[in-house]
């Protein structure tokens, strides 16, 4: 049904109601606010230098006929998405956003919104499924200028409508923390390539380690947690003859409880940090390389060129994780990031952790940190402790609980 609308009193245009206050045009405005702010950052769009125009998508509206979502000119450093200008596909303005306070400037597309009009057919920047979307620069700012943005993302965007992980007006993130197993690397990698590895290698690397200070501590470490398990009755726990018994029955024993921990997949650090050394044998022999989905290498150097930081949490060492990504499938992806996290921050199904990390990446708040997990306890913990938290679904990846209440993703494509 068609109604007028009107600003102050005065009628603008006649549209359809429905689809100026639909979810499509509200998820278009939510979507609009936050490129505004990453380009003020960016100093694209200073001042009144522009504005950014994205169509709103509606199914059973013509292309044509479709209304346009416009950022006001001169706050887009503060913009919300009630600042949204909306306008018919002629030019008219069907809704402007309220004064702001005194201190404020006063949000307005009206310029941009007849230089807009004049150009409908500019080079898309964002594109999916009948949205398209626009940076203008208004006339007296280098009239008729258009620049892509295509790959400058610093937030999390999704289109319109779209599935995928919602902008819900949370701070622009600065870190990106990823998760390594169903999140940038098959499961089957790690349960069918590494893990084997290191139980098919654990007695050969003890033998030719055996005396090295390196592998002392690993064993010390194993030690410790053997007599912890054995105290609390865990299945596979064998006791290790003391030093004075043998070389040969100290590795016996160690590599018995090394085979239990690894079928048992114990997130522990005595075994994370002698597999990583394991590993790191294989890795410098080629006889291993990394693994990462298709999608990763491109997030990855798009996110380091926006100027967010990348880390990796993993219950893995971060030896094992630098191994993982330095020679991968798609070579070195170790330039894209910038730190490792494993289980010295703690267990990764705990609030402090995420607590932990937040406070070494520096942020202001957890808030300015997504982290992307496969697994929804830790999705729980993370979002507990204030971080942004999507859930990654890859082949291979257990199914999540009904109602997870979680975002979720299927490519790093999406963010």
């Amino acid at each position: 049904m068609a109604s007028v609308l009107a600003l102050n009193g005065v009628k603008l245009a006649t549209t359809s109601q429905s689809y100026v206050e639909s979810k499509a045009a509200i998820d278009t405005k939510v979507l609009l606010s936050e490129p505004s702010h990453q380009f003020y950052g960016l100093r694209w769009v200073p001042g009144t230098g522009g504005s950014i125009a994205i169509k709103v998508h509606y199914h059973s509206i013509p292309k044509r006929q479709k209304l346009t979502a416009m950022s006001p000119s001169g706050v887009k450093e503060r913009m919300v998405r009630e600042d949204t200008c909306m306008l018919s596909y002629g030019g008219s303005i069907l809704y402007s956003p309220l004064p702001k306070p005194f201190f404020h400037n006063l949000p307005n597309c009206f310029d941009s919104g007849r230089l807009f009009m004049k150009m409908p057919n500019a080079g898309a920047a964002i594109h999916s499924r009948g949205m398209e979307s626009y940076l203008v620069t208004q006339r007296n700012h280098h009239q008729g200028r258009i620049r892509s943005i295509k790959g400058i993302s610093s937030n999390i965007f999704v289109k319109a409508g779209d599935q995928g992980l919602e902008n819900k007006n949370e701070p622009l993130p600065r870190c990106i923390v990823l998760d390594i197993e169903g999140t940038t690397t098959p499961i089957s990698f790690v349960t069918d390539v590494l893990f084997p590895y290191a139980r098919d290698n654990v007695g050969k690397h003890l033998i030719l380690t055996y005396e090295t200070a390196e592998t002392q501590d690993d064993i010390k470490l194993l030690r410790s947690q053997v007599e912890e398990d054995l105290e609390n009755g865990v299945a596979g726990a064998v006791p290790i003859p003391p030093d004075n018994a043998g070389k040969e029955e100290v590795i016996v024993a160690l590599v018995a409880n090394v085979e239990a921990m690894i079928k048992a997949d114990r997130k522990i650090t005595a075994l994370k940090q002698l597999q990583g050394h394991i590993w790191r044998t294989g890795f410098s022999g080629n006889e291993l390389e990394g693994v990462v989905f298709d999608d990763v290498p491109e997030a990855l150097e798009r996110w380091h060129a926006s100027g967010i930081k990348v880390y990796i949490y993993s219950s893995g060492s971060r030896l094992a994780q630098r191994l993982i990504f330095g020679r991968t499938n798609y070579g070195d992806l170790r330039k894209y990031l910038s730190g490792f996290f494993d289980t010295a921050v703690g267990n990764k199904r705990e609030i402090s952790s995420y607590v932990e990390i937040s406070e070494s990446t520096g942020v202001d708040t957890p808030s300015e940190i997504l982290f992307i997990t496969d697994v929804c306890q830790e999705a729980v913990a993370a979002k507990a402790a204030g971080l942004q938290v999507a859930i990654s679904i890859r082949p291979g990846n257990s199914p999540l609980p009904d109602n997870h209440g979680f975002q979720t993703i299927t490519s790093f494509s999406e963010i």
